[in-house]
């Protein structure tokens, strides 16, 4: 029963808060640590063991495309129902049906043939998809005072799985012996997760409720900023996921070995950890996160121009480049949950720039995978890429500007 006359962000506080209430908070960060751990290793480690994969499912290079499209695409349909799913089920039911959804995919998609690892794929990313939307829901009102703090936190944690998953998964199949004991391994990950968020929500007494509002209410889809914020996001995103899909593969063809690129990639998701403990923080901190947004995308800019104009030559510095311009997707996040005031008003605008912003993002790792087929090289690419870089800067500075939706 609601207590009546308190302020409407008090109450969406209690709401959201409920799967840390029982543990006064500490519980919860870690279960939402041991959560981001599990949302990029099952994309990350697909890149290094792609032509493994492709040489033993005698599948074709657009087969490879729709593998490393799904993840973008799951994150878009799947974000855009998170919300309606957490106002019926609640937050904590939804993030552990989310993690289970990604530990049978992570155990199907090893079974048997190109189709079952397609499908397999489809079931595990729409988990993170909607793990991906809730969380910076579950941070707004769990630890409103910590709003940078806990998702610099998350982020690190999220970056370094997909290090994680990068640079272990290789070894993973030479220990285990070959991809798919390595790639179907991560769902021992997702299990100690999901243990860890039902532990963290047990004594509740009921299903954790999102905010009032998060599946109804007031649309933003007219909203200019809400776009803004959209558009970054999804800029942002593409660049990722294509790089996590295509950039091993650029660098093995640039005479890289192939434990070498996986760690390379391991690196470039391994930057992002210290960035999103220090810079998120600092920039959740100011009125504005403009000159942080733009900073760190400059560097991916000129990571992305060694890459295309003498990948060879420096693979290590290229990777260190990249990998602090990917940095912004802490940022995004942080923008996401200070462009909004309210719990409410977080998870429409975490739905609607995740949900388009990867439907969008989709078209990344696809259409670098076309664009090399049809230049046979790496350069047309990456230069695709250099030119949607300097669009998100400009949407990047617009979205760090200090308004509200």
């Amino acid at each position: 029963m609601r207590v009546e006359h308190r302020e409407p962000e008090l109450d969406a506080a209690v709401e959201v808060r409920a799967p840390g209430v029982v543990a006064a908070g500490a519980l919860l960060a870690v279960a939402v640590v041991l959560t981001a751990l599990n949302l990029r290793p099952a994309i990350t480690g697909v890149g290094p063991m792609l032509a493994e994969m492709r040489q033993d499912l005698g599948v074709s290079v657009v087969w490879a495309g729709v593998l490393t499209t799904l993840p973008t695409l799951c994150f878009a349909g799947a974000g855009l129902a998170a919300p309606l799913l957490a106002r019926r089920a609640g937050i904590g039911a939804a993030i552990a049906l989310a993690l289970a959804a990604l530990a049978a995919g992570l155990l199907l998609r090893v079974l048997d043939g190109p189709a079952v690892v397609l499908g397999g794929t489809l079931v595990a990313t729409a988990g993170i998809a909607l793990i991906n939307v809730l969380i910076p829901v579950v941070i707004k009102d769990s630890f409103p005072a910590r709003i940078g703090v806990l998702t610099g936190v998350y982020t690190a944690a999220l970056q370094g799985g997909g290090a994680l998953g990068s640079a272990v998964t290789p070894r993973l199949g030479d220990t285990l012996g070959g991809w798919r004991p390595a790639l179907g391994s991560w769902a021992v990950l997702a299990v100690v997760a999901l243990l860890a968020w039902i532990f963290a929500a047990r004594g509740t007494g009921r299903a954790p409720r999102p905010a009032d509002g998060a599946g109804s209410g007031r649309s933003l889809l007219r909203n200019r900023l809400a776009w803004i914020v959209t558009a970054y996001f999804g800029l942002q995103a593409f660049y990722a996921y294509a790089a996590m899909g295509w950039f091993p593969q650029v660098l093995m063809d640039a005479g890289v070995p192939r434990d070498d690129a996986g760690l390379l990639f391991g690196l470039v998701s391994l930057i992002a950890v210290p960035i999103s403990l220090v810079v998120a923080p600092m920039a959740a901190r100011r009125r504005g996160q403009s000159p942080w947004i733009v900073g760190l995308s400059v560097f991916g800019v000129a990571g992305t121009i060694g890459l295309m104009l003498a990948p060879s030559w420096s693979p290590l510095l290229w990777s260190i480049l990249v990998g602090l311009g990917m940095s912004t997707f802490s940022l995004a996040l942080t923008v996401i949950a200070l462009r909004a005031r309210t719990g409410a008003d977080t998870a429409r605008l975490s739905g609607m720039a995740q949900g388009f912003g990867y439907l969008f993002a989709a078209l990344g790792p696809f259409l670098f995978g076309l664009l090399h087929d049809l230049a046979h090289g790496w350069a047309v690419p990456l230069a695709m890429l250099l030119g949607l870089l300097g669009v998100q800067i400009v949407f990047g500075a617009l979205a760090g500007r200090h308004r509200f939706v």
